[in-house]
């Protein structure tokens, strides 16, 4: 879940820095043409040649660096870690709440896997602060905070309810039926990027959240004529962490584009207080102990578990952005589509559950609203370029000759 989670606000964050990219490109055009005479001899072959000679883009992945390999290694190498690493992510996230009495603990598995989080996202800035600084790992400090306190505050009970739910409806759910809920995310971050930061979409747009909505309604339907113990707070709870996951891809995307931010910085203060807000609140209610008690009698299950299902899934953080950086963000969202298919035929394969041809028709009705979303990206269509493609296909069958024929026969 958290990759899937993740992967959104990865989205929006290498969004924010093309186009911080494209200002910059902007303003060096700028700042050339006013400087540069109003004539110009025509460059040198020697002045061509070191132009269009210009160093390759950094390209990182972790602390590996594969700036100089070419984009096609860069892309198999990004595809490569997106579908072993979230196929292992999903794969311990079953296997997790098949330990007998498990189903109960979804939020104490969140609060171990904000846990880890933290820690990562520790390490990670760390080694941000070591490459750029250099000195001891552990006694460099990282940077300071860029985004206010009070926004890190909203950030952390999203992500909360964004994970938290997620995990937990697992207790209730097929996987199968999660992983097909969290296809459908551009649903609710349409909605939320209209209402929060104004934004407009096309006809395709809407087209692809209602195809969503229809393989979404259907694969639902068939899961509860299948499944016995079908129960809809399963669906409520994973409605709901798919509208927190709206929310939270927006306040992101608009934090990070004012602050500047650094996406570790973003992943270890969002999870640490998000630690901070779950650990409280299962004190209260006295849920802490008792989903203590049962990960200590299950340690390797639970804890040795939950560490992989986090280490796992935070990597593949790094390889969503990697791949959305080397390759742009439609072809990422392709790849992570076809990752989710892979999950859904590891689960049916892996784990016994009930299977009807109805899951394969309406996962293919959501596949299509996935191509439909992606297709916008690259195919602006507006809602007035419909309407007067619409007038010119009327007005080619008007002056057709078909109904002259059609009376002459």
């Amino acid at each position: 879940m958290a990759g899937d989670k993740q992967t959104g606000s990865g989205h929006s964050l290498i969004s924010i820095n093309s186009n911080s990219n494209n200002n910059s490109n902007n303003e060096t055009t700028t700042a050339t043409n006013a400087f540069s005479p109003p004539t110009t001899a025509p460059p040198s072959p020697q002045r061509k040649s070191s132009a269009s000679k210009s160093p390759p883009q950094e390209f990182r992945i972790l602390c590996f660096d594969l700036t100089f390999y070419n984009r096609t290694t860069q892309f198999l190498l990004s595809c490569a870690g997106v579908f072993i690493l979230y196929i292992i992510y999903g794969y311990l996230q079953e296997l997790i709440f098949t330990v007998e009495g498990f189903k109960p603990y979804g939020w104490f598995l969140t609060l171990v896997q904000f846990g880890y989080y933290i820690g990562f996202g520790l390490l990670e800035r760390r080694l941000e602060a070591y490459s750029s600084n250099g000195g001891r790992l552990w006694s460099v400090e990282p940077a300071p905070r860029c985004i206010p306190l009070r926004t890190y505050f909203v950030l952390a009970a999203l992500t909360l309810g964004t994970m938290g739910l997620s995990n937990s409806s697992l207790g209730y759910l097929n996987y199968p039926t999660q992983v097909i809920f969290k296809c459908c995310k551009l649903i609710p971050v349409l909605v939320g990027s209209i209402l929060i930061q104004g934004k407009r979409y096309g006809p395709l747009d809407f087209a692809a959240a209602l195809a969503m909505c229809i393989g979404l309604a259907w694969f639902t339907l068939a899961d509860s004529q299948m499944t016995p113990n079908f129960n809809p707070l399963g669906v409520a709870m994973i409605s709901g962490a798919l509208l927190c996951d709206a929310a939270i891809g927006n306040v992101q995307e608009k934090a990070m584009r004012e602050h500047k931010a650094p996406s570790s910085e973003v992943v270890f203060y969002s999870y640490g207080l998000g630690f901070v807000y779950l650990f409280v609140i299962m004190l209260l209610t006295g849920n802490f102990f008792s989903g203590f008690a049962f990960c200590l009698a299950h340690p390797w299950e639970t804890f040795g578990y939950g560490f992989l299902f986090s280490l796992s899934g935070y990597l593949g953080i790094q390889f969503v952005l990697a791949l959305v950086r080397s390759s742009g963000a439609p072809l990422a969202a392709t790849v992570t589509t076809a990752r989710k298919a892979v999950t859904i035929a590891f689960s049916f394969l892996l784990f016994s559950k009930p299977f009807t041809v109805q899951y394969i028709w309406s996962g293919l009705i959501v596949v299509l609203g996935i191509y439909l979303n992606v297709y916008s990206k690259r195919n602006k269509l507006t809602f007035t370029d419909l309407q007067h493609r619409f007038k010119q296909f009327s007005a080619r069958i008007s002056r057709s000759p078909s109904r002259k024929f059609l009376i002459e026969v």
